[in-house]
């Protein structure tokens, strides 16, 4: 199992262009086997302490295999809203990572 954590950084007043690319991305994951674990909206008060600054959103995602994570990328469907995703999001920072 393949475990994926990204942290969204959004740009200023983009909060719901990010939320429409997610109401059409999101649903695809289980066409290639993924699952969202955790979808977190962190409040300033939560983080004791960042280097990076406060992201908009904490996704935790799992795949059986990488290659169903890059299915999912790849996704012709998931790829015609990536105008949306490059338009709202400043920076991400994705995590991969297994289950010891």
């Amino acid at each position: 199992m393949f475990y994926y954590t990204q942290l969204i950084f959004i740009k200023y007043g983009q909060e719901d262009q990010f939320n429409l690319f997610e109401s059409h991305v999101l649903p695809l994951l289980h066409k290639h086997n993924g699952v969202l674990l955790y979808r977190v909206r962190p409040t300033y008060d939560c983080t004791i302490e960042t280097a990076l600054g406060q992201p908009y959103e904490l996704h935790l995602v799992s795949f059986p295999s990488r290659q169903d994570f890059d299915a999912y990328a790849r996704d012709p469907d998931r790829l015609k809203y990536m105008d949306l995703k490059n338009a709202s999001i400043e920076k991400a920072m994705l995590i991969e990572g297994k289950l010891l």
